[in-house]
């Protein structure tokens, strides 16, 4: 193996590996995983799990379209409870993608965290 790790993006991998070098890239992960670790553990009532799900399906979503899921799976959550978990998730964790051009913000995991928080979500439903 060429010391990359085997589950990140061959075209993210060989950028970051040029601008931070491999064990820069490990760190970054650490720094992920260890944020998501202490995000999760304060999800008293499954909704930040639920959430993150959702973002795992590759899809693009609103406000709106998280909150409407959250009704779906019988949530008891504010629009703008659902608002501030977003908008945390994308500024705290790093972790979402957002879109800004049009009327309402479109979010989306980014590609590159996915298998983390794949890995995330296994370990702390054990």
């Amino acid at each position: 193996m060429n010391g990359r790790d085997a589950r990140a993006p061959a075209k993210f991998t060989r950028y970051t590996e040029k601008i931070i070098g491999v064990s820069g890239l490990q760190a970054t992960e650490d720094k992920v995983k260890e944020r998501l670790e202490k995000y999760l553990s304060r999800d008293e009532n499954g909704i930040r799990k639920i959430v993150l799900n959702l973002f795992i399906s590759g899809n693009k979503f609103t406000t709106s379209d998280v909150y409407k899921h959250l009704e779906q799976e019988s949530c008891e959550v504010s629009y703008r409870g659902v608002s501030a978990m977003v908008g945390l998730m994308n500024t705290r964790l790093g972790i979402l993608s957002i879109n800004v051009t049009g009327d309402h913000n479109i979010y989306s995991l980014k590609d590159d965290y996915k298998p983390v928080v794949e890995s995330m979500l296994v370990h702390t439903a054990q």
